[in-house]
């Protein structure tokens, strides 16, 4: 079987790190690259003989990840999230697809948990790519939610990632973390929208709030599902007001 390295991201996930780096002892390497930490995650990461750290300055994900994967010694690629974790049967079905692989990269689901509750509607068709060889991806070259660019077929896992967003942070982290990630996803549009309207502060957020919600079922989710979908349909108002502060000459920090 060809060997694994794989990859966390992090910045100040002192309460997610243990679990990440122990999602992560099937591979063969792993690598931790932080953001200049000012927490505890660099010493715990430290305390694993079987991790290496690196330390890189993050402009934005797409980026860092780009930064960090020539770096890895094995051509297979896991990458794994600081507020995700794995299982025995997604280890097993990853050890299994890289011993006999039919393609350069695989989606992997994600059992989101939000507010200490588990989304069983909302978010249900969330996947992301995870695995996949360096010699034929890369990430795309976008602020927010950028996506693997594959040289070949991508395939898919039936085994999910956990995904908790929110564990040991509270609300006032995720909300900062929401305006950076509208910040940036304003920087990728801000170009592409030549003039902010009616349509972009009212239609769109209006509809995004009914796409999760009545849609994607984030009703029958309870508190957490309203929630989520009104944070979705403001996401998408303030990039948006963002996007036209931005044609007015406005400057927006994206640092951490």
């Amino acid at each position: 079987m060809e060997k694994i390295t794989a990859i966390i991201p992090t910045f100040n996930e002192e309460v997610n790190i243990k679990t990440a780096i122990e999602s992560c002892l099937f591979a063969d390497e792993i690598i931790v690259v932080d953001s200049f930490s000012t927490d505890k995650t660099l010493e715990i990461a430290r305390s694993y003989p079987q991790v290496t750290v690196l330390e890189h300055e993050y402009v934005y994900s797409a980026a860092q990840k780009n930064w960090t994967i020539p770096q890895a010694k094995h051509d297979w690629i896991f990458l794994l999230d600081a507020d995700e974790s794995t299982d025995e049967k997604l280890i097993k079905e990853i050890k299994d697809t890289v011993a006999n692989p039919q393609h350069v990269a695989y989606w992997i689901g994600r059992q989101n948990y939000f507010m200490d509750q588990k989304l069983n509607h909302v978010w249900s068709g969330d996947a992301v790519i995870r695995l996949f060889r360096k010699s034929k991806c890369k990430y795309e070259d976008k602020h927010v939610h950028a996506e693997i660019l594959a040289d070949g077929s991508i395939g898919r896992l039936k085994q999910k990632l956990g995904h908790d967003t929110y564990k040991g942070k509270g609300l006032t982290a995720h909300l900062k973390k929401a305006d950076r990630y509208s910040t940036w996803a304003a920087l990728d549009r801000v170009n592409k929208i030549k003039k902010v309207t009616a349509y972009h502060l009212v239609v769109k957020p209006f509809f995004g709030f009914l796409k999760r919600y009545i849609l994607h079922k984030g009703i029958l989710d309870g508190k957490a599902g309203f929630i989520i979908s009104c944070m979705g349909a403001w996401n998408v108002f303030i990039r948006n007001v963002k996007v036209w502060r931005m044609h007015n000459g406005e400057k927006f920090k994206t640092d951490l």
